[in-house]
């Protein structure tokens, strides 16, 4: 009871006000986001008419939005919190809406001028451009919202509610779609970015930044440099995006072989099982693994996801989707807060912040990746011999794996 009573003192005098607000608005953003995702592929080749590049335009998205942030931290240095997240919402509520203007009756006139897949590509571009601003915006308020001890705590919540924003959006992108129609999910996304942008107007206090090193985008050229100059780090970075690469083709490829194979129509559903299961296991995980060194759970989580995708080509069913999607799920909660401790460890010291900084960038590489794998393997297998596309998933991640562990035995004596 000690330790509940402590966690309750920590949630009511650890944050302020403006902690809570940051975290409502990532929230919804993330069901803004993962809504879209949800969708996304399957709007481009069947509705947008790109079935050939779905999976690739689709790709490019996620990447561009994993990647940015490395460079989008200097804006907020350099305009504050508040005015990047404003404009984050507003790049947002148009680059969805612009994207959703595709799939309507009228939106042929528009896109007909310079054709669809420029067009596609362009404000898909836009979108991903604006949305790279929200995450040095939210991370960095949560730090900053927290005190020293709460923190910890903090970034549990946020890593919550963002899995939580992952889970609905999914749900809410369904009953959209059966309701009013595929387009109108980029609508609701649009809708949703533009009543965050008149939140963060009316409610979100500036932070205090005069403290913090200015970083300006001949320090971030200085930083990258650093990091690529370092094999061992980037080597592993490289090496753990087969993880993501897996990761990402439940919004790539699954909602194509649900419906088109499987005839299951409510693919969201899908989708919305590993964040379900993120949100329900991190946190067991994280307490029966505490203990353990970092390599072990990351480990676990890579074989968990090459059996979960293993699963899914051997039985081939809507039911066994949904146990390898929880399973799925179950390796993200197993490896992904180890994988920070693990990524640190690479760090020279007094260089540990500006390291961290690209710790997203195995998602933006898998994203890249995974786009041309889902259009290859979709376009290949799908009609002849669909658990292929499976096992062939399963293999990497066997690799991935074995890449892992190579890696931290070669590196072994570096303290890692």
């Amino acid at each position: 009871m000690s330790f509940l009573a402590d966690r309750i003192a920590v949630v009511r005098t650890g944050f302020t006000s403006t902690f809570w607000i940051a975290n409502s608005l990532e929230l919804f953003e993330r069901l803004a986001f993962y809504g879209s995702k949800a969708v996304l592929a399957f709007y481009l080749a069947n509705k947008v008419g790109l079935r050939d590049e779905a999976g690739t335009i689709t790709g490019w998205f996620s990447t561009l939005v994993y990647s940015l942030p490395i460079v989008a931290g200097v804006f907020v240095d350099r305009y504050g919190f508040r005015k990047t997240l404003l404009t984050c919402f507003a790049f947002f509520s148009i680059g969805y809406f612009s994207i959703g203007v595709a799939g309507l009756e009228w939106g042929s006139a528009i896109t007909d001028i310079v054709g669809v897949r420029n067009y596609i590509i362009t404000v898909i571009v836009l979108t991903a451009v604006g949305g790279s601003l929200i995450k040095p915006c939210i991370v960095g308020t949560v730090a900053k919202t927290s005190t020293p001890e709460a923190k910890p705590l903090g970034f549990s919540i946020y890593y919550t509610l963002v899995n939580l924003g992952g889970a609905l959006g999914p749900i809410v992108a369904l009953t959209i779609r059966k309701d009013l129609g595929i387009e109108y999910v980029l609508i609701m996304s649009a809708i949703t970015s533009a009543l965050l942008f008149v939140g963060t107007f009316l409610f979100y206090q500036e932070l205090d930044n005069s403290d913090e090193e200015k970083r300006t985008f001949g320090k971030v050229f200085q930083d990258m440099v650093l990091v690529f100059k370092n094999f061992k780090f980037i080597s592993f970075l490289i090496i753990f995006s087969v993880f993501w690469l897996m990761f990402w083709q439940i919004f790539y490829l699954l909602p194509f072989y649900a419906t088109e194979v499987l005839r299951y129509e409510n693919f969201e559903i899908l989708e919305s099982l590993d964040a379900m299961a993120v949100i329900i296991m991190t946190v067991p995980m994280g307490v029966l693994l505490k203990n353990w060194k970092p390599i072990y759970p990351m480990v676990i989580g890579f074989v968990l996801a090459s059996v979960a995708w293993f699963i899914v080509g051997v039985f081939g069913t809507a039911t066994f989707v949904v146990v390898g999607a929880i399973l799925f799920g179950l390796a993200d909660a197993t490896q992904t807060p180890r994988f920070y401790d693990y990524v640190s460890s690479f760090a020279p010291k007094h260089q540990v912040g500006t390291f961290m900084g690209f710790a997203f960038l195995p998602v933006a590489i898998g994203s890249f990746t995974a786009g041309y794998l889902a259009d290859w393997l979709r376009l290949t297998f799908m009609a002849t011999n669909p658990s292929t596309m499976w096992y062939i998933l399963a293999s990497l991640g066997i690799v991935g794996t074995l890449l892992v562990i190579i890696h931290n035995i070669v590196y072994a004596n570096k303290g890692t």
